[in-house]
């Protein structure tokens, strides 16, 4: 029988040092591709993906850049999607930030080759200006479930501080229960200080991360614009949900568009992957929504965000979790364990 499924893409963060070797491990099959990866890179002056995933240690301070973590998450991203079960039909695609990118090429609107480009371009970009940055705070409590009081308060503040003078803060990545903010030093500062610390870690920075989906990135959004022509783009084979739910069907998007989108909006403006996931349970209703690796925090959003649109009745954490231990919703390819159920 066909299971169907929405295929959902990571961003920045979800290679850490557990995810070392993950090339070598998962896709030794696809060398061919990932060697096309290497001359791309070899031609920027760029160490080669396969080494950087091969290398004997991980570090924080060089997995995190933005010109090495995001060929690394493209890279397996894209060879998962590829190693799905004969038996799923991916009726759909998202990707949260950075993973547009990678979804654009899982659904067909770039080669493979292309896809590349595009993210190693915008990281290497991203990486080489490093305009701000970005620290993660929840709105929801362990139980998961909603509270968009809290979350209307959070953003007042957001646009409190944004009005001071010589502040930036906005917010970048709404990410189920979490709300991402960007802005620049003294704008992420203030938020700091006006807000308790929760669950003992937030508010969180994150490292070596700019103030992505913020007009801060207007210049990183010029320069990808120049250097990564509409010709790279063509019709998606499988419809594409963006970060506004926005969904562009094969045979009817325009190419232009969808390429002024991915290096306009998509840079400079918030990005909502809680709606990008809602919509796709709602208009492709299906059987399994599965994320591709590296890692698999990725996961928590995607539940998170089911959880807030009471799919399938499910409202809090524990009815996502009693369901996920009976009938499965959610695979994450990074998960040895879940790993098998997507690929067979």
């Amino acid at each position: 029988m066909t299971r169907t499924a929405v295929v959902i893409c990571p961003g920045r963060g979800t290679y850490n040092k557990p995810e070392l070797g993950y090339l070598h491990r998962h896709h030794a099959d696809r060398m061919d591709m990932l060697h096309r990866f290497d001359d791309l890179r070899a031609e920027a002056g760029q160490e080669r993906v396969t080494d950087l995933d091969g290398a004997g240690r991980f570090s924080v301070s060089k997995y995190s850049r933005g010109d090495v973590a995001s060929p690394l998450i493209y890279a397996a991203s894209l060879s998962d999607a590829l190693d799905l079960a004969d038996d799923i039909e991916v009726v759909a695609v998202t990707g949260n930030s950075m993973g547009w990118y990678i979804a654009l090429a899982v659904a067909g609107a770039l080669s493979p080759e292309n896809g590349f480009r595009v993210v190693n371009t915008m990281g290497t970009l991203m990486q080489d200006h490093l305009i701000g940055g970005q620290l993660v705070y929840p709105f929801t409590d362990e139980t998961w479930k909603n509270d968009p009081v809290r979350k209307a308060e959070l953003l007042a503040d957001v646009a409190r501080i944004n009005a001071i003078d010589g502040h930036d803060l906005a917010l970048s990545i709404d990410l189920g229960g979490m709300l991402v903010l960007a802005g620049n030093e003294v704008g992420l500062k203030a938020f700091e200080t006006s807000q308790p610390v929760v669950q003992n870690q937030f508010p969180m920075r994150l490292a070596n991360h700019a103030a992505f989906h913020t007009p801060l990135q207007a210049p990183v959004a010029a320069k990808g614009r120049s250097r990564l022509g509409v010709e790279l783009f063509s019709q998606p084979t499988r419809p594409l949900i963006d970060g506004r739910g926005k969904v562009w069907w094969p045979g009817a998007t325009y190419t232009q568009e969808l390429w002024d989108y991915t290096l306009g909006h998509q840079v400079t403006e918030a990005y909502d992957f809680t709606r990008s996931v809602q919509t796709a349970a709602r208009e492709f209703a299906p059987d399994l929504f599965i994320v591709t690796g590296p890692g698999a925090t990725l996961s928590g959003a995607v539940a998170q965000s089911l959880v807030q649109a009471n799919w399938r009745g499910m409202k809090d954490k524990a009815a996502f979790q009693e369901r996920q231990d009976t009938q499965p919703v959610l695979l994450a390819m990074g998960r040895e364990d879940q790993r098998a159920l997507a690929t067979g």
